[in-house]
């Protein structure tokens, strides 16, 4: 007869003992077969019950044979010896897990809950230049080597927080409070990481540091608004100078720009000058060889070129005439031209 899907599931040991009871009850005592039939059934169960485990995906499986390590199991069904000859611990290898200092997160998931206790035992840290910080930060780690987890250390989760909140000290125990604040925490956060894993190595236990990041520092309630003040006037400092880089950064290049203009401006000019003088002189030295050549049609030919040039500009022109001894009178053709252009 099958049993109903919604009635309980029964034990097969509970079962195989309540069907055995029921055969002794019809036959009326109980027979040595029916006994050690019994006791057999009850020895395979227990057995086979004993003998079968199973490792989870992130888990690995570490094998105990009488109390020695025999090796370790990969995810999934396995058998090993019954009735306690061999043992396993399962180690969550393939998981980062977490420790938090300072805090502890209730509930995580889209709107994460923290716990309302003080943890202020574990995050307030006295700084090298005396002052008290309150920090908060987390430690993530992978357990790499499960046998030297279990074994070689009486308890490793607190032997972690133990050695991260000494770590963490003497890091910020050497730093002013104004690094551990502003500039240098994710600096301060790496020291830790790597100091700690230079004594988790040391203590052999097969653990290996992903991370080490501080989730919030502050100064203490008590002196908060002081800090924020220094806080603040630190950041316009830096936008102060930030404005002051960007307008030399703009200023700058500009000047360069206008001076290079200039020098080109007066190469130019230089060049130009230095040109026409060395064409004027050149001029000059032709004229001079044509004047050796033939001094007076070179100075007439001088004479007339000159005169073609001024006489343009002049309102009034006078001729005087070697022959009659005088000036001739006075030809006002200039003005009689405008005259008559009026009339």
């Amino acid at each position: 007869m099958s049993q109903s899907p919604w009635e309980p599931k029964q034990d097969p040991l509970e079962q195989a003992l309540r069907m055995a009871a029921k055969k002794i009850k019809t036959s009326g005592g109980p027979p040595i077969k029916i006994v050690l039939g019994v006791i057999i059934v009850l020895l395979v169960l227990a057995a086979g019950k004993s003998a079968l485990y199973k490792v989870d995906t992130e888990e690995t499986g570490v094998l105990l044979r009488l109390g020695k390590s025999i090796g370790t199991a990969p995810p999934g069904l396995h058998m090993k010896l019954p009735f306690g000859i061999d043992r396993v611990y399962r180690v969550k290898t393939g998981r980062v897990l977490k420790e938090e200092f300072g805090f502890r997160t209730d509930k995580a998931g889209v709107r994460t809950t923290y716990s309302n206790r003080d943890f202020s035992e574990e995050s307030l840290t006295l700084t090298g230049d005396l002052n008290i910080s309150d920090v908060e930060w987390i430690v993530q780690y992978q357990i790499i080597d499960p046998e030297k987890y279990l074994f070689n250390i009486a308890d490793p989760r607190a032997t972690i927080r133990d050695l991260s909140e000494a770590m963490v000290r003497r890091i910020i125990g050497n730093s002013n409070v104004t690094q551990v604040l502003t500039t240098e925490r994710a600096d301060l956060a790496l020291a830790v990481e790597d100091g700690l894993q230079k004594i988790l190595n040391s203590y052999n236990i097969g653990i290996r540091v992903v991370t080490v990041k501080f989730q919030d520092v502050n100064p203490p309630d008590q002196v908060k608004a002081a800090f924020n003040e220094v806080n603040e006037a630190e950041q316009q400092k830096e936008s102060l100078i930030f404005q002051a880089r960007e307008q030399y950064n703009r200023e700058v290049p500009k000047a360069r720009g206008v001076a290079s203009s200039r020098i080109l401006e007066a190469e130019g000019y230089a060049l130009e000058r230095i040109n026409r003088a060395k064409g004027e002189a050149d001029r000059f030295n032709s004229l001079v060889k044509e004047y050796r050549k033939a001094p007076k049609v070179t100075k007439q030919r001088l004479f007339l070129e000159t005169m073609d040039k001024v006489l343009p500009k002049v309102d009034e022109i006078y001729v005087v005439d070697e022959k009659s001894g005088g000036v001739l009178p006075l030809l006002p053709l200039g003005k009689q031209v405008m005259s008559g252009g009026g009339q």
